[in-house]
């Protein structure tokens, strides 16, 4: 039986933090790519330390894209994120650009041909999940911590709080009764700052914003607020730690509360069912609670390379459903053509709209009317109170 009261913890990065400028370069190739042909695929891998950007990975595109326009997004990528220092800078770090053309034998996998279907991008289990917890039907802890650093770098990029460097960490304790939120019992901050500021003082900077993003008297007590408790915190980003692609994809997803399949999503083309297909169970799931069918929800699918049709379909609802699981799989197949094909179709996914997915989350985001976040619309929530 499932405990309905504890302690539990997530974390969220900035898009400034090493991992994540390397996510943001990734996907924002991944826009290029699909800006010029939406048909393009890319697996794009990204690497950041000290002064260095290197690419490498596959890419095959019907338009032609030189290495001048790769390395000028890129750039602008860093720019926008905000590094002007002398260990990371947008202009002046070393770039290396290792893509190349895609394996014509992972093409002949996934390619449609004849009386055969686009087939998955490679094999692999994908999740999705919702809860009612929190109005984007995320869970509580992941939600908050996107929001602090959200808000963080809102005022350092409009210049209302110059103090903030693109770096920085947080995490959200919270104290669950009956299995709903009840109060957070801690929270910590890690944030690169400028020279010359002491732990004290950016512990005043960021209470503020703490304050703002939770919820009324929900503010821990002060020994459990925690602001880079280590101390000094300038030197940072891919300066201060080395960054790789896909290395926060718990960030990326539910905080931990829910299972990963493995795989990351950024730097990815949506025939990759890594990603097209985390964020397919995401929207079946969220439809699901959305429709008050259960008060949580656990999708999982799987693939096989070169397959089109789904090996698996299983959902759990955590015994808060109203509706039978086996009866709700069926209604879902009926629903939702999960086929690499049906996915990026009904979700429309083959558009430039991921750079602004690598960071604060790929759920619990608003959908926009240029399709980015198409997989949190909850337009299948009456046609499944219908099936059931």
């Amino acid at each position: 039986m499932s405990r309905s009261s504890y302690i539990f913890t997530s974390e969220s990065v900035s898009e400034g933090h090493p991992d994540k400028v390397c996510d943001r370069i990734s996907d924002t190739i991944v826009d290029l790519f699909l800006g010029k042909d939406p048909e393009a695929r890319v697996a794009c891998e990204t690497l950041t330390t000290t002064n260095q950007i290197v690419l490498a990975g596959e890419v095959r595109c019907a338009a032609e894209i030189d290495d001048g326009e790769i390395e000028a997004a890129a750039r602008e990528a860093v720019r926008d994120i905000g590094y002007e220092q002398d260990g990371f800078h947008w202009q002046t770090a070393n770039l290396q650009n290792f893509l190349h053309e895609q394996s014509v034998h992972i093409a002949q996998g996934v390619d449609a041909s004849g009386d055969k279907d686009e087939g998955a991008g490679d094999q692999g289990i994908m999740f999705g999940y919702a809860s009612d917890e929190t109005p984007q039907l995320m869970p509580a802890p992941i939600t908050y911590s996107h929001q602090i650093l959200k808000r963080m770098a809102e005022l350092r990029k409009s210049g209302a709080r110059p103090e903030f460097e693109p770096d920085a960490k947080s995490q959200v304790t919270m104290r669950y009764e009956n299995g709903v939120p009840a109060g957070v019992t801690s929270v910590v901050v890690s944030t690169q700052h400028k020279d010359g500021l002491t732990q004290a003082d950016i512990r005043e900077l960021v209470r503020p914003v703490v304050a703002e993003v939770l919820p009324e008297g929900w503010f821990p007590p002060e020994d459990e607020f925690y602001v880079n408790p280590t101390g000094t915190f300038v030197i940072g980003g891919p300066d201060g730690d080395a960054g790789l692609t896909g290395r926060k994809i718990i960030v990326d997803t539910y905080g931990g509360a829910a299972p990963h399949g493995g795989g990351a999503f950024s730097g990815k083309d949506p025939t990759k069912v890594d990603r097209s297909a985390a964020y397919a169970c995401r929207w079946l799931a969220k439809n699901v609670v959305a429709a008050e069918l259960a008060k949580r929800c656990t999708i999982q699918v799987s693939y096989a390379i070169g397959v089109s049709k789904p090996l698996s379909l299983y959902v759990d609802l955590h015994g808060t459903g109203r509706v039978d699981e086996a009866k709700l799989e069926n209604a879902l197949r009926q629903l939702a053509n999960l086929s690499p094909r049906g996915i990026r179709e009904r979700l429309q996914l083959n558009k430039p709209i991921y750079a602004r997915t690598a960071a604060y989350g790929h759920f619990g985001r608003t959908p926009t009317d240029d399709g980015a976040f198409s997989w949190e619309r909850t337009d299948l929530a009456d046609e499944l109170r219908s099936l059931l």
